[in-house]
């Protein structure tokens, strides 16, 4: 993956409200936007003074192609010129980014990290299966788009699975985004108000009992809880189905620099801003 890294003043284009705890940021930055690849991040600095200090880590959502709005724009062979986060209030410095208003700047270093390593899905006649988890939506959804890019054949072992899963219906996100793409969406609540009632994992789990053959040839990609990710590894052994999962932590730099983000893989200490975020399910230690 080529090493593009840009730091800018990076217009807010909209700053929206979903539900909950959640928003979503668009904001325009065409050098980081056309060199992002899915899995990768950015680091924002969400504010001149002191508090909070450090910047904050995003997964790259969604690329922009109209500045002119907020919504998608579908041309033929367009250029990026911004992207979108989708991210949760957690603390001071998320409370702090859902204040910010239209014309405003934000601090962007990026893009940052190794993403998924993906192909066309009929390429190797592999079915994708993408799985998330509350927030872990917010990469995958880059991923699905890319993936959608291709021209696939018309059956529909070919057409990637989305699971989305959340505690309860209305933390659920991205349904209507992932279902845009055509995409076999399948949803799964710990309490049961909609859908598969439980984790996403055992909507899994489910799916590839029911019909183990049809699966013989499917990736999983996956992002969410570092619980749902173990039983992934757990799934993806039992299963023999090969698995990419990006994780999900606090960083300082992104840059590894800082040596805060460590993970332990089998080779060792690894650290998830530079090795990652993605990995190879079967590199990692639980």
């Amino acid at each position: 993956m080529a090493d593009h890294k840009y730091q800018i003043k990076a217009k807010i284009l909209c700053n929206i409200h979903i539900s909950s705890n959640y928003y979503r940021l668009i904001f325009i930055a065409p050098e980081i936007a056309q060199t992002s690849q899915p899995g990768q991040f950015v680091m924002l600095r969400i504010s001149d003074e002191y508090q909070p200090l450090l910047r904050r880590p995003f997964s790259v959502h969604r690329l922009v192609y109209n500045s002119q709005s907020c919504v998608d724009s579908q041309k033929k062979n367009p250029k990026a010129i911004g992207i979108e986060i989708l991210y949760e209030i957690v603390g001071r410095g998320t409370k702090i980014l859902s204040e910010k208003k239209p014309g405003e700047y934000l601090d962007v270093l990026g893009p940052l990290g190794n993403g998924f390593n993906y192909q066309p899905p009929a390429a190797n006649n592999q079915l994708p299966i993408l799985v998330a988890g509350g927030i872990g939506v917010a990469p995958l959804f880059f991923l699905a788009q890319r993936l959608t890019e291709y021209k696939l054949p018309r059956r529909a072992g070919c057409r990637p699975i989305v699971l989305i899963g959340a505690r309860t219906k209305r933390k659920i996100l991205c349904k209507k985004k992932f279902a845009s793409l055509s995409l076999n969406v399948k949803i799964s609540s710990d309490d049961g108000s909609i859908g598969f009632r439980g984790k996403a994992t055992g909507l899994l789990r489910k799916i590839l009992h029911a019909q183990t053959h049809r699966y013989k040839y499917a990736m999983i990609y996956a992002c969410g809880p570092r619980a749902m990710l173990a039983e992934i590894a757990i799934i993806s052994k039992q299963y023999s189905i090969p698995a990419q999962v990006s994780l999900e932590e606090y960083m300082a730099c992104g840059l590894g620099v800082c040596l805060g983000c460590m993970v332990r893989t089998k080779e060792g200490q690894r650290f998830i801003c530079k090795d990652g975020p993605v990995f190879d399910i079967s590199e990692l230690r639980w």
